[in-house]
């Protein structure tokens, strides 16, 4: 079998679905905390959303992403796992049953993962943002806003996912589609270096050395583990690339990265950069460990495995 496997991008696309729907409650209070105002912490915040919009709330901007996330998770998937089996195989192509796992292997082909994570999320991701952040109150004196944008608050600027990138391409253009990438490369490049490692060697270490793979309860612990490790160091960007993408619905406030950092650390302080850790970690967990979960039994039931086998 060639080092190029078209399998991986099925499983990915499955789990991909399956983190998109057991996450997107918490990526809602995040995205909330992070780039909107008057919430005072997690709980807070999601008791504020359920008195004021119902459960519902939690739920809004889901269907792009479940539709969307899906083939992006795919892609992320498929070229990880196919560039770290190349370069493994590269490495030793003597080795039949596979060689182990190299920290330079899985350090670059995390690498690769997080740059074509962002051609493809970066507009997913702002289409989710700005979904999910509509109906933020928006607050004249805070934004400085004029008169004309803070009317238009009164009411969602976006009818759904079609109208909202009609709408982006309309008054921003193509490039309006990636506002907030600069922030996101450098969220997901790291980030994924933190998902994936980690994720191979807690299931290696976790998994017995009698045993041919990791059992569904070592991929769900170790994927859960990997996703709350990744999302938690990769926070403080994070704020950073919410507030971006946030931004542009009513009113430009940021002119790039440094200057969305720049601002937010003179408006809140440092402890901005850390707003939504919490729920980013804890949040991170289940989606990680449905996504891990649900790429290995993919793999099984398609390759016809008795055991799942790790990427």
């Amino acid at each position: 079998m060639g080092s190029f496997q078209l399998e991986d991008f099925v499983a990915g696309w499955i789990g991909g679905a399956a983190s998109v729907i057991v996450g997107h409650p918490l990526d809602t209070v995040k995205a909330r905390l992070q780039a909107g105002t008057g919430y005072g912490n997690t709980l807070s915040c999601i008791r504020t959303v359920y008195r004021r919009e119902s459960v519902f709330a939690f739920f809004k901007g889901m269907s792009f992403p479940l539709a969307s996330i899906a083939v992006y998770n795919s892609v992320v998937f498929g070229v990880f796992s196919n560039t770290q089996r190349f370069l493994s195989r590269h490495r030793c192509p003597e080795a039949e049953a596979g060689p182990p796992h190299m920290l330079s292997d899985l350090l670059l082909a995390s690498m690769v993962a997080g740059v074509v994570s962002v051609g493809l999320g970066a507009p997913v991701d702002l289409i989710k943002i700005r979904l999910q952040m509509q109906t933020q109150p928006l607050q004249e004196a805070n934004l400085g806003l004029k008169p004309r944008a803070a009317a238009l608050g009164e009411q969602p600027a976006y009818q759904g996912p079609v109208h909202c990138i009609a709408t982006i391409v309309r008054t921003e253009g193509l490039a309006g589609l990636y506002r907030g990438a600069s922030a996101m490369l450098l969220r997901d490049v790291p980030g994924y270096c933190l998902y994936f490692i980690p994720y191979v060697f807690l299931s290696d270490w976790i998994t017995p050395e009698a045993h041919a793979g990791p059992s569904p309860c070592a991929v769900w612990l170790a994927g859960g583990m990997a996703g709350a490790i990744s999302w938690g160091t990769a926070t403080p960007m994070d704020v950073v690339k919410s507030r971006m993408q946030a931004d542009g619905a009513y009113v430009n406030k940021y002119k790039g990265v440094l200057d969305c950092i720049s601002q937010s650390y003179q408006k809140e302080g440092l402890k901005v950069f850390f707003r939504g850790i919490t729920v980013n970690a804890v949040r991170g967990f289940p989606m990680s460990a449905a996504m891990f979960l649900g790429y290995e039994l993919s793999l099984q039931a398609i390759r016809g495995d008795h055991v799942v086998t790790s990427p």
